[in-house]
């Protein structure tokens, strides 16, 4: 894919999407960036091109290209790495693997609490309920992939997941591709289905388990649980995932950076 902006240094004729009647120019920049990165021009955990070789591509000083750039990082879609470049950012980057798990244990961290242990109860393919349908931006009846799993750490069950994806974009999907993958899983779907999530909105409350649920986390139904429904975004905030977890907090709580 190749985008440019016309002769004039500093002056675009045009902006690359619809929006207000005037956006800074390095907002533009960063818009033909961001049509690369969705288009897979440069893939995650890919090098993209230099500062220079953007700004000689876009036709605009290398400040501009460097403030866009700046922009795009701090929403986590690249990564600046010393001495290196700017890189797409991914999933299954060490730094980035637990940006969306906000479950910490109550002693030490996650990572000595280390990968959890995947059971996958179910995984199938269904007609969208309305609901899921109208979350996932999709018709109602429409294919989408329904993932059921629990989660636990040091042989503990702690968290219980449903997950909804676009059929669509998800055809093939396998409990035993879920099962098997090291990883995390947003790195899987990067990897396997050219998904990457960018970005993520979350609701939570405080529930009780009905009976299945309890019995699948080992606690009683009079265990107070934390519900977490998310709903997590590609580029350009188009939806492809539903989660909701309930999450046990006996010996691990939810933990968020404000920044």
């Amino acid at each position: 894919m190749s985008s440019s902006l016309p002769s004039t240094p500093e002056t675009p004729a045009a902006a690359p999407a619809p929006g207000p009647a005037f956006s800074p120019l390095y907002q533009q920049i960063k818009g033909l960036i961001l049509q690369s990165l969705e288009a897979g021009e440069w893939r995650p955990g890919e090098l993209i091109p230099s500062e220079m070789e953007l700004a000689a591509r876009f036709r605009v000083s290398q400040g501009t290209v460097r403030k866009a750039i700046d922009e795009l990082a701090a929403e986590n879609l690249v990564m600046r790495r010393q001495g290196k470049g700017t890189f797409v950012a991914t999933h299954a980057a060490q730094q980035v693997q637990y940006r969306f798990l906000k479950l910490h244990p109550d002693a030490g961290d996650v990572q000595e609490e280390g990968r959890a242990q995947r059971h996958i109860i179910d995984c199938k393919r269904v007609r969208a309920p309305a609901e899921i349908a109208r979350l996932l931006q999709l018709r109602s009846g429409d294919a989408a992939m329904q993932v059921r799993r629990v989660l636990a750490f040091v042989g503990t069950p702690t968290i219980l997941e449903d997950i909804w994806l676009p059929g669509q974009a998800f055809k093939g999907l396998t409990a035993e591709q879920i099962g098997a993958y090291q990883g995390p899983t947003y790195a899987m779907f990067e990897l396997e289905y050219g998904v990457r999530m960018v970005r993520a909105e979350e609701k939570i409350r405080a529930v009780l388990p009905d009976a299945e649920q309890a019995e699948l986390l080992q606690v009683s139904t009079s265990t107070p649980l934390l519900s977490v429904e998310r709903v997590a975004y590609t580029y350009n905030d188009v939806p492809m995932e539903l989660r909701r977890g309930l999450y046990r907090t006996d010996t691990h709580h939810y933990r968020n950076a404000l920044n």
